[in-house]
């Protein structure tokens, strides 16, 4: 018989915490989408979703998400920071419709005395008054002890005779977190080890911050050490340096820590930090582990050779475990092995001798900085061999942009398809999307659906002026499928639609 592992409690709180990103505020639709999809779909345990008296919008989102939680049997996994402050949070959480409190008080004698200038014993009078009206009014309590890394380093006594207090309350759960991101994994382990140990039958939760880039160690030792919950958040996001990042801490948690198991779906986790990257416009460092996009491309010729020779560079972190697929990047450091793979994904085969000539193309093209992508491989391949047969079949032949202060932008545009001229006009949200519009018009007559634009980034040199060469890059969606087409021309505009124009022909 095996030994039966320990549940161990995900609560995210991206929607509160990581809020806190300078620069970062989501609209009443988004938290609740987004608190949809982290219970639902992710499968974390519980949510944090706001602090107490914000802000009307804030009260707004809380009571569409409480609303939806009550009728779907989740209200006591949403959760609201509230302050000790006679009240006023509780009746905010009324409001609200919230049934469990996260109740911010003070875990360091430091910041007990300087901040709100109190003895221990007045502080803890004054949370038992909040827990007491707490409970008549059916509120979960769980407390948080701010700064309490610092507290263990320099006021032992003081969190001790903080705990000790609590074991009398009507307390569920104990949140301790390194506010200021200052501990070392060694102290995690040591601090939450010694809490556990001494007060065997409380809940402890770990919340680790990321300003040492020691979030997801802390993590890892925090459950070692035999705490019970974890906070952390999507794309680390957070103040400062942001918090513990959920999709790393949970491909830690499963790979490394099997007397654990947590309910964390992983294969949701990609899916859900691209939409909260879209809703805070923070975009995922392409190498951020597990959910960037590099971080399962293979860009050295040798590595695609040794996947094709007994998956020679795979690990654990399969990309498959999280909604994802590998990759093989095209470039300087590209060998046959890389633009084989690649070739396989498009369904083309070359010989021997058209394999050198396309493979010493993409190097040199890689030599210039420009990027090459799969879907590039058709052109490559059209100019390098000079194939008779011309891969192009659509053309963007003519368009007219207008764009005047008072009016709607739009376009007159003229396309050829497989040696068929068509014509439309649109109007739009702005150049490209008046385009965009027309072109659809030409599509729909043809009954033919186009993909959805799921990314349009634009890029200069560094240090170019207002005459650069623009490149525009699109990210595409169809049907379960994502492709990226590119454009480069000195206006910006134009560089999207030479990317559309990719587009057109690769569908």
């Amino acid at each position: 018989m095996g030994t039966q592992k320990r549940k161990l409690e995900i609560m995210d709180t991206t929607l509160r915490d990581g809020e806190q990103t300078s620069g970062v505020s989501f609209s009443a639709s988004e938290k609740l989408k987004l608190a949809k999809l982290l219970l639902e779909e992710l499968k974390v345990d519980r949510i944090e979703v706001a602090s107490a008296r914000v802000s009307e919008g804030e009260l707004e989102a809380v009571q569409q998400i409480t609303q939806w939680a009550k009728s779907n049997n989740y209200l006591d996994k949403v959760e609201v920071l509230t302050f000790v402050d006679g009240g006023v949070s509780l009746k905010w959480m009324d409001k609200a419709g919230a049934k469990s409190q996260n109740l911010l008080t003070k875990g360091s004698l430091n910041h007990l005395k300087h901040q709100l200038k109190k003895t221990p014993e007045q502080h803890f009078k004054e949370i038992a008054t909040v827990f007491k009206a707490a409970e008549k009014k059916g509120i979960i309590n769980n407390i948080y002890l701010e700064d309490w890394s610092n507290g263990m380093r320099n006021s032992k006594a003081y969190v001790f005779q903080f705990l000790d207090f609590l074991t009398t309350q009507p307390v569920k759960r104990v949140l301790l977190p390194d506010t200021l991101g200052i501990l070392t994994y060694k102290e995690t382990f040591d601090f939450i080890s010694e809490i556990v140990a001494r007060y065997p039958k409380m809940h402890i939760d770990f919340h680790g911050h990321n300003d040492y880039d020691l979030g997801v160690a802390n993590v890892m030792e925090a459950v070692k050490a035999g705490c019970h919950g974890l906070h952390l958040t999507v794309n680390g996001m957070g103040e400062r340096a942001g918090n513990a990042p959920m999709a790393s801490a949970v491909a830690v948690i499963n790979d490394f820590l099997p007397e654990v198991e947590i309910g964390v779906n992983e294969s949701s986790l990609f899916k859900v930090s691209k939409l909260v990257s879209a809703f805070t416009g923070f975009g995922i460092p392409a190498n951020k582990p597990i959910v960037g996009d590099n971080v399962f491309t293979q860009t050295a010729g040798i590595h695609a050779d040794g996947d094709s020779k007994n998956n020679l560079y795979f690990s654990d972190l399969m990309p498959e475990r999280f909604g994802r697929k590998r990759k093989y990047a095209l470039g300087k450091m590209s060998g046959k092995a890389n633009i084989q793979k690649n070739l396989q994904e498009l369904g083309l085969t070359l010989n021997d001798d058209e394999l050198k000539k396309v493979t010493a193309r993409i190097i040199e093209l890689g030599d210039k900085k420009e990027r090459v992508t799969k879907e590039d491989l058709p052109y490559i391949i059209s100019d390098v061999l000079d194939t008779k047969d011309n891969l192009q079949k659509v053309f963007v032949k003519s368009y007219v942009l207008t764009h005047s202060k008072g009016l709607m932008p739009s376009t007159t545009l003229s396309v050829e398809i497989n040696g068929k001229n068509y014509e439309a006009h649109a109007q739009g949200d702005g150049q490209y999307d008046a385009f965009m519009n027309a072109l659809r018009k030409v599509y729909s007559s043809l009954k033919i659906e186009l993909p959805t634009l799921v990314d349009y980034a634009v890029r200069i040199p560094p240090g170019s002026n207002s005459d650069a060469l623009c490149e525009t890059i699109i990210t595409w969606s169809s049907g379960n499928k994502e492709f990226i087409s590119r454009g480069l021309d000195s206006d910006q505009t134009v560089s999207a639609i030479k990317a559309t124009e990719k587009m057109l022909n690769i569908i």
